[in-house]
């Protein structure tokens, strides 16, 4: 009787453990290394589809859940079949014009897996990081209601956070805002927009986006995950489906959203989740993930493309001095621009808000109080071209007629400006002004926008972007948003999305002390160094000079030194610094060299060690130094000229929110 009763025992146990067996069988793992060997992704295909990083053995990124969940109710990514798996190792060298370097090697392994239903994800390992994507080889509709993106991570990391500006509505605002600097767990309870960097102690991990293309763009959301880490979860702005419009500058924005993020017709990939991983602060700023993941340029003729400095308007709200006319956006006014452009060799004037009537949503309408055939004309015969500002959908509604007009008129581009917005028809027209604009040998600077995916490298003539919180913000913000502390903030997070549309240049410079907020003559934060040296640090193919062309009359030594740097360079290394203390950078020109060095409101020593210069090779030197009294009277510097060649050394000083900027000329 006894034995009797172990039967139903041992056919529990023999049923238990057939169970297990057969949930063990189901998941599968597949591993994916980097080239170099450094970092492996593990791709868990079990009850979710997930993934975990590691870098040199650290766990970086513990298993976290990923997938696509359609309207239809379809999930990809909850008990997932892999139907088929391949793979493949790719070197490239990659041509990158106006970037900050004019090519590099992307070498990467890659993990193709077939999942049922007619999806599919790929993910890529690089020395520099880690992508996935998902994709869809459906001939049909495909709606997603929504994306799963989590980032899982161990303990209680540090993170850079810059939320969104818009408590009501976050997902709409300008990208523009400084970082909180927050242990995970103690993260505000709100969107954060990309770039974001959590600091994994091994290495700092930076999420980012590539070749966001009719789909909404990524925010994410700090939250605890458990008892053992913390999580960033993504967030996705909903389709819109009403849209109005602001009486001012006839801006569009969304009134009403489906119930889905993103619909598309037939076969598609989807944007790459970018996680960039470095060990070393120096390697950041340039990252070239983002570009590299983006699709190749459709632009097959590029030479038509001009990148330069500007003569801008608006941050000194045309506040001439001295001048027998009234300033204002008049003939006389722009004439003037023109002419301070001229002597000065700098390539443009930007025309900003107010040649045509904002109100009227209708940029084919120029005001009365411009002649603007006569200022194009006035421009070239002194070698200055014209650059239009407008609204992204009022360009958008007028897109062919106002490229044609403009284009024959000898206008070489638009700054476009208020979209404020990445959901998937604003994503849309992004790239139906860029096609467009493209078609009719017209440039972009992208203002009011989401941060650069990679677009740069699809149309090269997206030859700037703003998503930065850049000097705009010092004519109205407070002295608690830090200005010299984002300005070696940003350069390591922000611009490894893409170049930054700062708009550097202040003349008035002031020191901690003495800073206010002044609208019609505003002032930097730091020294004047620490603007000269962001013409150095800063990615900017198309960069402002943003004060009055009257107050560069005494400073003609600061404007022929800012007019002799280039704004395209061949390559590019960050030779020391510490994420939110300095940054020192150093670019290539063809023979020429360019460094440039900002410090936060800490003064502090860098050492500058020449060996990067080729052997045998002297080069005169010309530094622009914070002057002696520079942490009480911030525009005070020096400048020195000296020899330099590959074993020099050098000490230079930064003063309070101070900075340096030297360029090194071949001596024959």
């Amino acid at each position: 009787m006894k034995n009797n009763k172990r039967i139903p025992r041992l056919l529990l146990g023999l049923a238990l453990l057939l169970g297990s067996t057969t949930l063990a069988a189901k998941e599968k793992k597949y591993m994916l290394s980097s080239p170099d060997g450094r970092m492996t992704v593990e791709v868990k295909a079990a009850e979710r589809l997930s993934y975990q990083l590691t870098c040199q053995g650290d766990t970086i990124l513990s298993h976290s859940n990923i997938g696509l969940v359609l309207t239809d109710g379809t999930s990809i990514g909850d008990a997932p079949r892999v139907t088929g798996e391949r793979r493949k190792k790719v070197k490239d060298q990659v041509k990158a014009p106006f970037y900050r370097f004019k090519e590099f090697t992307a070498e990467y392994c890659e993990l193709d897996l077939k999942l049922n239903g007619g999806f599919g994800i790929t993910f890529r390992a690089y020395n520099e990081g880690v992508a996935y994507r998902f994709y869809t080889t459906r001939r049909s509709e495909t709606v997603i209601r929504e994306e799963v993106a989590e980032y899982c991570f161990p303990g209680d990391p540090t993170a850079w956070l810059p939320y969104s500006t818009n408590d009501k509505q976050p997902l709409y605002m300008a990208f523009q805002n400084v970082y909180d600097v927050t242990p995970l767990s103690q993260a505000q309870p709100k969107l954060a927009f990309l770039p974001v960097t959590v600091d994994c102690g091994r290495a700092k991990l930076t999420l980012l986006e590539s070749d966001l293309e009719a789909y909404p763009g990524m925010f994410v959301k700090g939250m605890k995950n458990g008892e053992t880490g913390c999580l960033l979860k993504g967030v996705f702005a909903h389709y819109p489906t009403e849209t109005d419009f602001y009486p001012w500058r006839k801006q569009e924005y969304v009134t009403k959203t489906a119930d889905f993020i993103a619909k598309s017709e037939g076969a598609r990939t989807y944007p790459w989740r970018v996680m960039a991983v470095t060990e070393r602060d120096a390697d950041m700023p340039v990252n070239n993930l983002v570009y590299a993941l983006a699709s190749a340029s459709r632009v097959e003729d590029t030479s038509w493309i001009k990148t330069g400095k500007v003569a801008w308007d608006w941050w000194n709200d045309w506040n001439l001095k001295g001048v027998p006319f009234k300033a204002g956006i008049n003939m006389d006014t722009y004439k003037y621009y023109i002419d301070f452009a001229a002597r000065n060799g700098i390539e443009f004037v930007v025309l900003d808000e107010g040649w045509y009537e904002p109100k009227s949503g209708d940029m084919l309408t120029v005001i009365p109080e411009l002649d603007l055939e006569e200022l194009v004309a006035y421009g070239r015969e002194r070698g200055v071209d014209l650059v239009l500002w407008t609204v992204f959908n009022v360009l958008d509604s007028q897109l062919e007629a106002a490229c044609e007009k403009y284009a024959a008129m000898g206008i070489k581009g638009f700054k476009v400006d208020f979209l404020d917005r990445d959901d998937q028809t604003a994503v849309e027209m992004v790239y139906r002004i860029a096609e467009a604009t493209a078609r009719h040998r017209l440039t972009l600077d992208l203002h009011g926008i989401y941060k650069p995916t990679g677009l740069n490298r699809t149309y090269p003539n997206v030859i700037n972007f703003e998503s930065v919180f850049g000097m705009e913000e010092v004519k109205w913000t407070d002295i608690k948003n830090n200005m010299p502390l984002y300005d070696v903030t940003f350069p390591y997070i922000r611009m490894m999305a893409g170049p930054v549309d700062y708009t550097p240049g202040a003349m008035r410079n002031a020191t901690k002390a003495d800073w206010r907020a002044v609208y019609y003559s505003p002032m930097s934060m730091g020294t004047r160094c620490h603007q000269l040296a962001a013409y150095i640090v800063h990615d900017s193919p198309f960069t402002m000079l943003c004060d009055a062309p009257t107050n560069y009359l005494n400073e003609q030594e600061c404007v022929d030194f800012i007019a002799s740097l280039p704004v395209t360079t061949d390559s590019t290394f960050i030779a020391s610094g510490e994420l939110g203390k300095y940054i020192v950078s150093v670019r290539q020109k063809d023979a020429g060299w360019y460094v440039g060095g900002m410090t936060n409101w800490d003064e502090r020593d860098v050492q500058l060690d020449f060996s990067f210069l080729p052997a045998g090779t002297q080069y005169k030197a010309t530094l622009f130094a914070d002057g002696i009294n520079a942490n009480k009277q911030a525009e005070d510097y020096r400048k020195e000229i000296m020899t330099i060649n590959k074993d020099s050394r050098l000490t230079v000083h930064l003063a309070s929110g101070g900075g340096f900027a030297m360029k090194l000329e071949e001596l024959k």
